[in-house]
């Protein structure tokens, strides 16, 4: 795909977004930045019971990053919708991309940006696949750096189950 294509289908995908924005009474919350390039995506996801299973009911999102990484979460939003967890955590950054097509190397972060940011509203906390930034203190430090993140920050450590994953700063060349 070119870049005019890539290009054409983000402002098509942006024109429009899908599920912008808070979801009241979500179930699960995940958010995740990358302190290298300022990007931050929070996903709010909300279940529902469908013949015994516990599949994603709706899903919203809130995006401070780049116009690809909305277009992307917009529609990871929508395609998720119906699937189990299992289901969900299964796709890959490719696949949450979906219409917008393979992405070009300087992009790709931002469809990992949302997969992380499922990944952590989905996973349970006791898994370490990504450094969560009240378990080392990081965290901390960034707090006084962004107010968003601060009270991100006091609302984990309070409890409310809000995860921060803090992805690696180095984008893949």
């Amino acid at each position: 795909m070119s870049d005019t294509d890539l290009q054409r289908r983000v402002a098509e995908a942006i024109q429009n977004p899908k599920n912008m924005g808070e979801l009241e009474g979500a179930d699960a919350v995940g958010t995740v930045g990358n302190s290298g390039c300022g990007e931050m995506l929070r996903m709010w996801i909300k279940f529902k019971e469908e013949q015994g299973k516990k599949i994603i009911d709706r899903a919203t999102f809130q995006s401070f990053g780049c116009e690809t990484a909305i277009a992307v979460a917009s529609l990871a939003t929508e395609m998720i919708r119906g699937k189990t967890v299992e289901e969900a955590l299964s796709m890959s950054s490719d696949e949450l991309s979906g219409e917008l097509g393979p992405l070009p190397p300087m992009k790709i972060h931002c469809s990992q940006l949302v997969e992380e940011a499922l990944r952590s509203a989905l996973e349970p906390v006791s898994d370490c696949r990504g450094k969560h930034a009240s378990d080392e203190g990081s965290g901390q430090a960034l707090a006084g750096a962004s107010s968003l993140l601060g009270k991100l920050e006091e609302a984990s450590k309070a409890g409310s189950g809000i995860r921060i994953v803090l992805l690696p700063t180095k984008r893949p060349e």
